[in-house]
């Protein structure tokens, strides 16, 4: 058995097509299609379906395509191992990342960057929590900034990061009186803005209003953070974030900054790496500045010095 051979077999499983999986790994089709068959010899089962065209693993094929990735991620680590040992860390880290932690992510990925210079980062952003984890677990991601809740993270090393909480972001003239909290019951009777139905930032607040028989409809919608943020800049909106935006992007002009209390909601945000022994050096190294940076104490203090312990 040649690892091209698991190289070829592994892309065609993600292609889905013989000739694009054939442009991935830079041969001719042909000789991707027999690398495979000698390898379905080998192993004495058939691993894909053919006819005039790709039509997918047989469950044989869709078993050991597991085995595969992991068997080439393994030696992908082995040599990473071997160059740290020789010239110190170096290669690339492909790192997911959900929508709400676009804003946190460089208080991980700085400081892992500055004690790695030779290891090039791929952060990729806008994917679902459960979209990240399965990734991890086909290899094709090395670590994952995520909210753990909802989805299966078993057999998946969990490293926390901080605690988000929800607070309100409101013109000054819409709260004419001096106040740090407010409850969730007043905060609707705002001219709320607030991010799309469905959208996860959004998904938290309609959790935590059900929990008191209350509902929200916003007169305005978006998917953009930006956009929230530009209309509360004009004073005559409010809009419930995570506190971890308002570190990176500041408040807006003449707005203040407000803890939500009845309930107060939380949400755990963390790193997810895949927990297979002894695993990758760069990702090992990433777990390791996770630790060491203490981005839960960054976060432990909302801005105007609102506890938000």
């Amino acid at each position: 058995m040649l690892f091209r051979q698991l190289e070829y077999f592994v892309a065609l499983a993600r292609e889905r097509h013989f000739a694009r999986a054939a442009s991935a790994c830079h041969v001719s089709q042909p000789a991707l299609s027999e690398a495979i068959r000698k390898l379905e010899r080998e192993l004495k089962v058939p691993l894909v379906q053919r006819g005039q065209k790709f039509e997918g693993l047989t469950p044989e094929g869709e078993r050991l395509v597991h085995w595969a990735r992991r068997v080439l991620a393994d030696c992908d680590a082995l040599r990473l191992e071997v160059t740290a040992l020789q010239t110190g860390l170096v290669g690339e880290l492909r790192l997911g990342v959900v929508p709400n932690a676009v804003t946190t992510v460089a208080l991980l990925t700085d400081p892992f960057c500055a004690a790695h210079p030779l290891v090039r980062v791929q952060v990729e952003t806008n994917l679902r929590s459960a979209g990240i984890v399965e990734r991890i677990r086909r290899f094709e991601l090395d670590a994952g900034v995520l909210y753990p809740d909802r989805h299966d993270t078993d057999e998946l090393l969990v490293t926390p990061l901080y605690q988000e909480h929800q607070v309100l972001i409101v013109g000054s003239d819409l709260l004419p009186g001096k106040t740090d909290t407010i409850s969730w019951a007043d905060a609707l009777a705002l001219p709320l803005c607030l991010l799309t139905q469905g959208m996860r930032g959004r998904r938290v607040i309609d959790d935590a209003l059900a929990t008191q028989g209350l509902a929200v409809s916003p007169q305005l919608e978006t998917d953009s953070v930006a956009t929230l943020f530009a209309h509360v800049g004009t004073g005559r909106w409010a809009s419930i974030v995570p506190h971890t935006w308002i570190r990176a992007l500041g408040v807006p002009a003449g707005a203040s900054v407000l803890r939500l209390h009845d309930p107060s909601v939380t949400a755990p945000m963390v790193l997810v790496t895949n927990a297979a022994e002894p695993g990758s050096v760069v990702t090992r190294a990433l777990i390791q500045v996770a630790r060491d940076t203490g981005i839960g104490e960054v976060f432990g203090r909302a801005p105007g010095g609102l506890d938000q312990r």
